[in-house]
Order: C-alpha cells, then structure tokens, then sequence
C-alpha cells in the first residue's frame, strides 16, 4: 500500500501500488479538472491534457513519463505529469489544478 497525498485538498488516500492516479483520486472524490476539463476531457487516454496535477514529493516513485506526456507538456516543468498517465509506486504528494 501507498500513500498519496492532495495537497490542495488536504487529503491523504491510501492505494496499492501500481494504481492509476486518475482513477484513484476520482474514486476518493479528488477533482483533478479546472471547469472547462470537466467537460472536455479524455477519460482518461492522455489525449488532452486536463488533468495536469504537480508532483511535490516522491516522483521517483512513479512511472517514467510517457511520449504523450512528453509532448503534451513539452513546456512545462519536469515536476508537471498527467494524471492519467502516472502509475504509482510508492509514496507521492500532489498538487491538483496547478
């Protein structure tokens, strides 16, 4: 089990390891979308970009980021990942919405 830590929210979740940060931070009700996301996102196929969270601490233990993300956040910082596109591995603290 792994913890994950919304910062924004000011909630701590628990997950196994290998869990899908969209899906697990959907699950416990954490919104990763700005208004217009919410209507035009991908569901979850890192096609669009909404749902762009900040990793604080513990990127080491996530999945290495994926050619879409390179692409999509091409100019944003190394710290900066799609949800959808993160498996967790170990311990993490998120920033949503950054």
């Amino acid at each position: 089990m792994v913890n994950i830590k919304f910062i924004t929210e000011g909630r701590e979740v628990t997950a196994a390891k290998g869990v899908n940060l969209r899906l697990r931070a959907l699950e416990d009700g954490i919104d990763l979308y700005k208004f217009i996301g919410k209507m035009t996102n991908c569901a979850g196929y890192g096609q669009c970009g909404t749902c762009i969270v900040e990793v604080v601490e513990g990127m080491e233990n996530l999945s290495s980021r994926t050619k879409t993300e390179n692409h999509i956040l091409r100019k944003k910082p190394d710290n900066y990942r799609l949800a959808c596109q993160i498996v967790i591995n170990g311990p993490v603290s998120i920033k949503t919405k950054p």
